[in-house]
């Protein structure tokens, strides 16, 4: 376990966060949120040593080891043995049985040993650094975006291990379902301190806009009492009869502490430009095929039709050709065989994962933006820029200097420059926090047009995906539902190399595979239901207890201040009951909770168990 004490960081004028104290539970794992730039990444540093910290301590028991998971792949050794063996301490370089036994855990096989590491997919390249990374037996994981490189498949894997994990984790990501899947604890830098609960980010943010209602209605009532003794003094300072009662006034608002008016963040909040269209269906696809080999195409037979309204997601492993579909569609690449239909009417707006690199370096963001569409008005390109969070003089700041948010959120703008009806969007959720893939998904939603989306988040993809095409199995598909019934129905199966790699039992059939598959989901949700409304009727009953306990200690202050024992006397008792009450709701949603959780990995297991059968 690990404190952090007093401690505080600058860059220059630039404060990140100030006299933040925190101290990390055993087998605790949190889910660290806030805006990009408010200096998680940084504090993470200043846990592993990597940066100083300003003032504070940063207390680390004696043989408590920290590990780091490196999102950059970089392999050195001819062969994937060799490659994890790396990580061994000089003391232990000869025990390669230790980095075996790790890498048959992680699903990989006895002849995957001598396989160079360069071979392996992108999630089993990721789980390499992973198995390189467990080598040290860490204590705590520190995981900045561990998701970025990761298609689903792998995604669900990582979310598999990190919940049975048995040490402790602390998990930057902008993946808000990953980590609320992960992590028992959430904590966010909010105005430049450190707020920690226990629970998912949605009661997080429900509790930090509950705080900040509370201090502004604390502010309101100070403000006015501070009027209030400052009128009185004023009027009675210079009256003999009663300057020694507003002496006493004097003393009272020396006392009154300062309460600052609250700070909040630039927020995204934008919608699509809808172009207006009489079209019933907007993008017809018939038999497309597309290859860069014409031997050996990426997806073939691809069809389906878009109407105003719904959205498609493309889903499946990396390198599959998702992107390319895309590419396809929006005409940057020809289909080699088949036909894709626009309506006479149709606009297309593409958000591409490579269109960032075609934003000019030595422009401005309202250059940017202006060359979108050269004929749109400044006041029109100032709204724009505002809503991208790029206010004031922030809008004259050159691209070169942007990082990859801002550079994403410039494209966006771009987009918001012309009035569209079909929007293509290639991973739009990456390089922006959790505020702005909300603010994102809203505008998705009210979106009149057709969407295409490349997504590997699978929040995104519940929230808005109406149907799907689906890359697995050596092929793409089309799957009219959306994601949940994808799961439910058909679900991500292991490709047939690691399934027979990992299995010598006969294969069962792919019918009876589903049907069993079904069957564990629907006792799955049988088994857990009591247990998730036990915890959601806790977590509310703290939410409202809690609510009760902050009106209480405004009274209790109130009537200290008035000394009136009485009282205080009767406040104190109903805020010791409180307090009690909450304390036990606590450890019983706790004790509810790890069922839950338990309950969950069983299934899991259970479910990646049918899958390599």
């Amino acid at each position: 376990m690990i404190q952090l004490v007093h401690i505080s960081k600058s860059f220059g004028d630039q404060e990140l966060f100030s006299d933040i104290n925190f101290t990390l539970g055993r087998g605790n794992r949190v889910g660290f949120v806030g805006r990009n730039g408010s200096g998680k990444s940084t504090l993470f540093k200043i846990i592993t040593g990597e940066l100083s910290h300003d003032m504070g301590e940063v207390v680390i028991p004696k043989g408590y080891r920290i590990g780091t998971l490196k999102q950059h792949l970089e392999f050195h050794a001819p062969t994937l043995r060799e490659e994890a063996a790396l990580a061994l301490p000089e003391s232990m370089q000869y025990e390669v049985y230790r980095v075996e036994k790790i890498l048959f855990g992680l699903g990989f096989s006895e002849e995957d040993l001598d396989k160079s590491p360069l071979s392996f997919s992108g999630g089993y390249q990721i789980r390499i650094n992973l198995a390189k990374l467990l080598v040290t037996e860490p204590n705590l994981l520190l995981l900045d975006e561990p998701t970025n490189y990761l298609d689903i498949v792998s995604m669900r894997w990582l979310k598999s291990f990190l919940r049975s994990f048995q040490g402790e984790v602390i998990l930057i990501t902008h993946d808000r379902d990953f980590m609320d899947a992960v992590s028992t604890h959430t904590m966010g830098l909010v105005r430049r301190d450190l707020f920690v609960l226990s629970g998912d980010t949605h009661k997080f943010y429900e509790q930090l806009k509950e705080n900040d209602t509370q201090y502004e209605k604390q502010k309101i009532a100070q403000d006015k009492k501070r009027k209030e003794l400052e009128e009185f003094i004023a009027r009675n300072k210079a009256r003999a009869s009663t300057a020694a009662l507003a002496q006493s006034k004097v003393k009272q608002l020396e006392k009154l502490e300062d309460m600052d008016d609250l700070g909040f963040d630039p927020t995204l909040k934008f919608d699509f430009t809808f172009k207006p269209t009489t079209a019933k269906v907007l993008l017809e696809l018939e038999n497309v095929s597309f290859g860069y080999d014409p031997t050996s195409p990426l997806f073939s037979g691809i069809s389906f039709m878009l109407e105003p309204g719904q959205c498609l997601g493309i889903i499946g492993k990396n390198g599959k050709g998702k992107s390319t579909l895309l590419n396809v569609i929006a005409g940057e690449l020809k289909a080699q065989t088949g036909t894709i239909e626009l309506h006479p009417s149709g606009v297309l707006s593409h958000f591409g994962q490579t269109n960032i690199a075609r934003l000019n370096p030595a422009q401005t963001i309202m250059d940017a933006i202006y060359e979108a569409d050269p004929k749109q008005p400044a006041n029109n390109v100032r709204a724009i820029c505002g809503a991208m969070m790029f206010s004031g003089d922030r809008a004259e700041k050159k691209i070169s200097l942007l990082s990859g948010g801002e550079k994403s959120r410039v494209m966006l703008g771009q987009i918001l420059s012309r009035p569209t009806n079909v929007l293509l969007l290639d991973e739009p959720t990456n390089h922006l926090d959790i505020d702005s893939i909300e603010a994102l998904t809203k505008a998705i939603h009210r979106f009149k047009g057709a969407v295409i989306l490349v997504t590997h988040s699978e929040e995104l993809l519940r929230k808005v995906a109406t149907r799907l095409v689906v890359f697995a199995h050596g092929s793409a598909s089309y799957f009219d539902d959306g994601y949940d019934a994808f799961l439910e129905k058909i679900g991500w199966e292991e490709e047939e190399e690691n399934t027979s790699k990992k299995s010598s039992k006969p294969k069962m059939d792919k019918k009876e595979q589903k049907r069993q598959r079904a069957a564990l989901i629907s006792e799955r949700t049988q088994a857990t239901a009591e247990l998730k409304k036990e915890v959601t009727a806790l977590e509310a009953h703290i939410v409202t207890n809690e609510t009760k306990l902050a009106a209480l200690q405004t009274a209790l202050a109130t009537a200290t201040k008035a000394q009136d024992n009485a009282q205080v006397l009767s406040l104190s008792k109903e805020i010791s009951t409180l307090e009690a009450q909450i304390e036990h709701a606590f450890d019983t949603m706790a004790h509810a909770q790890e069922q839950l959780d338990t309950l969950l990995a069983q299934f899991e297991a259970k479910l990646a168990s049918l899958e390599r059968i």
